[in-house]
């Protein structure tokens, strides 16, 4: 069918009047499915901000009746909502361009978007109803560090002599740099976002600060450490008074074996 506004006429004669012929117009409604459905991302190519507003466009080419098409857009397998028809009512092919927006999250690093376009046919049409989908769109987001919080405790107890070792993970987009201001003023072992202290001594009682930080932001986490020391038993003193005590009881001893 090539007939877009065709209409249908049946012809009737009535039972009670044989000379009499009636007649009723039947509306006919083509269906075309769509030619092709593409997304895009409006005005934009490349990286993504965290927490600014983008529209995703789902652009559907020669369907008909363009009123009874339904677009869904998609995040991953979630569906994301359904945006109305902005076209006019007719029953010839039509293009349109369908709009979402949608605010970019650390989450939508990687996420994949695309949109579906489905003709609605009545519940006497085929079912499921004829649909086509889009290709996926992959999208990058740039976004400050975030501390793993569970990933490191704020306060920390040690025994002097213990090794002690300090994680400070996070995650990023650039990948976040590392920098540790600590109390002592002794070599450590640091390797990124992990700070290393062999053995610890009161010299290392205090905080250690680890900043995450990327060209968009940075991030903070301090520990304090406290530093227990170990308990020891001092030995006698010898003293003036021992010492002559000591060389009375000797002469004593020496003299009772003489005599």
């Amino acid at each position: 069918m090539t007939e877009w506004d065709t209409l249908t006429t049946c012809y009737y004669n009535s039972p009670n009047e044989a000379d009499k012929q009636c007649c009723t117009i039947l509306p006919v409604t083509v269906y075309k499915p769509p030619d092709s459905v593409s997304i895009s991302i409006s005005d934009h190519s490349g990286l993504m901000l965290e927490g600014r507003q983008y529209t995703l466009q789902c652009e559907v080419r020669n369907a008909a009746p363009i009123q009874n098409l339904s677009v869904t857009f998609y995040r991953g397998n979630t569906p994301l909502g359904r945006p109305g028809s902005v076209n006019s009512a007719g029953k010839k092919p039509a293009s349109e361009t369908y709009a979402w927006s949608i605010v970019a999250s650390k989450e939508d690093d990687g996420a994949q978007y695309w949109c579906e376009a489905e003709l609605e046919l009545g519940p006497e049409g085929p079912q499921p109803p004829p649909m086509m989908k889009s290709q996926h769109v992959t999208t990058t987001v740039q976004y400050k560090p975030r501390l793993l919080e569970e990933s490191h405790p704020k306060s920390i107890t040690i025994k002097e002599g213990s090794p002690l070792k300090l994680n400070c993970s996070a995650v990023g987009n650039p990948q976040p740099k590392f920098t540790w201001t600590f109390p002592a003023e002794k070599k450590s072992t640091i390797n990124g976002s992990v700070l290393t202290v062999a053995s610890v001594t009161s010299a290392d009682k205090g905080q250690f600060t680890c900043t995450a930080s990327n060209s968009l932001g940075n991030q903070t986490v301090t520990f304090k450490v406290d530093v227990q020391r170990l308990s020891s038993t001092a030995p006698n003193r010898i003293t003036g008074s021992n010492v002559l005590h000591v060389f009375t009881l000797g002469c004593a001893l020496l003299l009772s074996v003489l005599v």
